[in-house]
């Protein structure tokens, strides 16, 4: 196995939890909020979505697919389009709110596709090339990469949990 084989078989197990864990449910079991503070579903799904898309794309020298292929208009936020979901407040966490699991799904599809594109062609050496200089030391492609990673597996097997409880 190399490297874009080892990332593509991560995220496509990512997008696999993504669909589990939203499938079948109400916009109603989407949205809730188990004690009134805690993170949704939807919001959890829509969160790692737009974490994913945001980071690939900068990496990539790429579009969000989130303004590129309309899913900002499709969702209908009250929400800057730049908003990824970290650090925010409650209020803001209940604005995400999504009808159907279809909507979270395209989305997190049309974003794979993006990721897969671009992991498909990365290779070791691509590992090393810092990314971003604004933390110390400066983060390179394969951290970022394992970051998105991380970051889709802790909230998918949140959303995957709350699930558990109301569905």
């Amino acid at each position: 196995m190399n490297t874009a084989e080892l990332l593509a078989d991560g995220f496509g197990r990512v997008r696999e939890e993504v669909h589990a864990a939203v499938r079948g449910l109400s916009g109603e079991q989407l949205a809730l909020r188990l004690d009134g503070r805690a993170n949704s579903i939807g919001w959890l799904v829509w969160h790692l979505t737009r974490v994913q898309d945001d980071h690939v794309a900068d990496v990539a020298g790429a579009e969000q697919a989130w303004t590129a292929g309309g899913w900002y208009e499709r969702f209908g936020l009250a929400l800057p389009a730049a908003s990824t979901g970290y650090g925010h407040t409650s209020a803001e966490v209940d604005q995400v709110r999504v009808d159907s699991p279809e909507l979270l799904t395209g989305y997190y599809d049309a974003v794979h596709e993006h990721t897969m594109r671009f992991v498909s062609a990365v290779r070791d050496a691509d590992l090393d090339r810092i990314v971003d200089e604004r933390w110390n030391p400066p983060v390179t492609l394969g951290v970022r990469l394992v970051s998105v990673l991380s970051d889709d597996f802790e909230h998918v097997g949140q959303a995957a949990f709350v699930r558990g409880l109301v569905a």
